[in-house]
């Protein structure tokens, strides 16, 4: 099975790093900072000079307090996003779990769909007619609700082979598909500390596995309980949940990860070419 590559090539040693972009008025991160089309193509340029391989384009937040929108509200914000950086050859991937908006991003140049959800069930039909790769991330119900595990790396990799099973069963080619663990979805702290410790049994799967750790609340959770900002009960600087990022992300380098899903794609960009450096990888 081949790894899907960045047209451009990746930029450094280890795993391709997707930059988000968030074109949303309440991501739990960023939100509306990037919601104007212009200045979410700046920002998605920047990304690039940063050294983003993809960028990943949402235009719905999944944060708890946030509310679902309509996939015609959805492809409003995206669409042009889409087509500004496609148009740059920049390689995009669309953050949705709604088929319409993936195939209209696909037809605008996006080359992934990210699906956090994987439960329309027109998407693979989309994927059937635009050849698009496709991201299928592990999740049960709400995010914020936590399923109950035995071994989570074995349920979580039996799940997700499950899913790519099925997508071929429905004409998806293998070398399309690409595993996302989930973590921050469904999951205690522990477990997807468990799963970024573990990303070397679905790495072993031979599917490329992406893994997204950013900003994510569990990691906020180690930084409150153990940094000076958390201890005096001030919220963890976003700084800090940054470097934190940079940091799993190398681990999830070294544990076999294809890619990694980040908001600061400079500081993980150096912690990727230093992790490729230990590894002796070529940058």
């Amino acid at each position: 099975m081949t790894p899907p590559t960045a047209s451009s090539g990746r930029r450094g040693a280890g795993p391709a790093i997707f930059g988000v972009l968030n074109v949303t008025p309440d991501s739990f991160s960023d939100g509306g900072d990037h919601y104007a089309p212009e200045a979410a193509i700046e920002h998605g340029l920047s990304l690039v000079a940063d050294g983003a391989d993809w960028i990943d384009v949402g235009g719905e937040s999944t944060a708890p307090a946030s509310e679902p929108i309509a996939p015609e509200e959805e492809r409003r914000r995206v669409l042009p996003v889409v087509a500004a950086l496609a148009d740059r050859g920049v390689p995009v991937s669309i953050d949705t779990y709604h088929a319409s908006t993936a195939e209209a991003a696909v037809e605008a140049g996006a080359t992934i769909v990210n699906d956090v959800f994987g439960s329309d069930p027109g998407m693979a039909g989309v994927l059937r007619r635009t050849g698009a790769r496709y991201v299928t991330m592990h999740s049960f119900g709400a995010p914020t609700t936590p399923h109950r595990y035995g071994d989570v790396v074995e349920e979580v990799r039996s799940e997700l082979l499950r899913r790519a099973a099925a997508l071929q069963a429905e004409g998806v080619e293998p070398e399309r598909i690409i595993l996302d663990p989930g973590l921050g979805f469904s999951k205690e702290p522990e477990e997807n500390w468990a799963l970024l410790r573990g990303a070397h049994a679905l790495a072993a799967t031979g599917y490329p596995v992406l893994i997204g750790v950013s900003r994510k609340r569990f990691v906020r959770r180690l930084l409150a309980e153990s940094s000076p900002a958390g201890a005096s009960g001030e919220d963890v600087p976003m700084a800090d949940r940054d470097l934190a990022t940079a940091v799993t992300s190398a681990l999830a380098a070294l544990a076999g990860a294809w890619a990694v899903r980040v908001h600061d794609v400079r500081a993980t960009r150096i912690a990727l070419d230093v992790a490729g450096a230990w590894r002796g990888v070529p940058g």
